[in-house]
């Protein structure tokens, strides 16, 4: 009898403080993880293409090239699993620009290892989660979003999102004529509460704006609702 072992997850820590990255893999890998470990920033660029790991957790400060180059490369290279960006406590700026160059989350360093893998594992659960109560394909005219592929179509050609820019783009359309408040689209996307300063969720709708067409000085698809969130227009003028 022929048996099938699971295949396990593989994260690859980018991290060039050895002992932490050490105890680090060691903790995920107890909690089902196959977990490896770049110390160069360069040289990671390179593995994440080749091996393509479902997910990459970055460290910003590295030798051979910072974490915010990897993160943009990988991503103009047509990596798209989950990017989970590490920064310092005080530089709210590394977010944002983690955030700008494709990261889906980001964690303030020093960080538990089980506030790690938990913010881990969400990403991976959103990543792979599929919505069950709307179609798998919105449409909306000269934009079509097809959940099955994960793929956006805008007047015929492919636009390429990260998965973080795709899972809020498929959040807002598929609730589309209903406005979502900000606290609303962070617990359903990150499962954790909103704390009324994270701006991850307005960084990524600027990016996705001109993605999808829309004039981010006067958006017609993507509208911002003072004081109550964002509302994807079903019918865009």
């Amino acid at each position: 009898m022929t048996q099938t072992t699971e295949k396990l997850p593989r994260v690859l820590i980018v991290e060039d403080d050895e002992r932490l990255a050490g105890l680090t893999q060691e903790y995920l890998i107890r909690n089902g993880l196959e977990v490896g470990i770049e110390s160069d920033g360069a040289r990671a660029i390179r593995r994440i293409i080749d091996e393509q790991p479902d997910m990459v957790v970055l460290d910003i400060m590295l030798p051979g090239a910072d974490g915010l180059t990897v993160c943009r490369e990988v991503r103009t290279q047509g990596y798209q699993h989950p990017i989970l960006m590490l920064t310092a406590r005080a530089e709210d700026m590394d977010q944002v620009l983690g955030l700008e160059m494709g990261a889906d989350d980001y964690v303030a360093k020093p960080v538990q290892p089980r506030v790690l893998l938990a913010r881990i594992r969400a990403l991976m659960r959103r990543s792979d989660k599929v919505a069950e109560d709307v179609p798998s394909r919105l449409d909306f005219g000269e934009l079509v979003i097809d959940n099955g592929a994960r793929a956006v179509i805008l007047n015929g050609e492919t636009v390429e999102f990260t998965s973080a820019e795709y899972d809020l783009l498929w959040l807002l359309a598929s609730s589309a004529g209903r406005i979502l408040s900000r606290e609303d689209i962070f617990e359903r996307l990150r499962g954790i509460e909103y704390d009324g300063q994270d701006r991850s969720i307005d960084v990524r709708i600027s990016r996705i704006r001109p993605k999808i067409g829309d004039d981010p000085e006067n958006p017609r698809r993507i509208k911002t609702v003072r004081s109550k969130g964002y509302l994807f227009v079903k019918e865009s003028a």
